[in-house]
């Protein structure tokens, strides 16, 4: 467990104006972790989800292809998959731009503003 600072200060009683020590306890610092590895890519993130057909759109941030490796990671979403189908106006693409937004086909429930990294 950390350390806290303790330092005094010395201030006038309002009532009897004699000095006094007040301690002042400083709140700790922590450093925020990196939320992902050095390996990982944020590649877009996910705008809708349509559970019938389980599949979700992405707002891409980088270029995507077939066969890539993806992890999507949200509050209650963690897992990872290989991309299969793409879609973007139900037409089948193989290589999708930053910018585009596009259907992605996966493999379990994602939701609004789940963070899409590449492996």
């Amino acid at each position: 467990m950390a350390k806290r600072k303790v330092s005094k200060k010395l201030t006038k009683c309002k009532s009897k104006n004699k000095i006094t020590k007040k301690r002042i306890i400083k709140p700790i610092r922590i450093k925020k972790e990196k939320l992902t590895t050095p390996k990982e890519k944020v590649v877009g993130i996910v705008t809708h989800y349509f559970p019938h057909v389980r599949a979700g759109v992405v707002k891409l941030k980088s270029a995507l292809s077939l066969g890539d490796n993806i992890k999507i990671k949200g509050h209650t979403t963690d897992f990872t998959q290989t991309v299969t189908s793409m879609q973007i106006n139900h037409v089948p693409i193989q290589k999708a731009k930053k910018g585009q937004e596009i259907g992605l086909l996966v493999e379990s429930r994602v939701r609004k503003n789940d963070i899409v990294y590449k492996i």
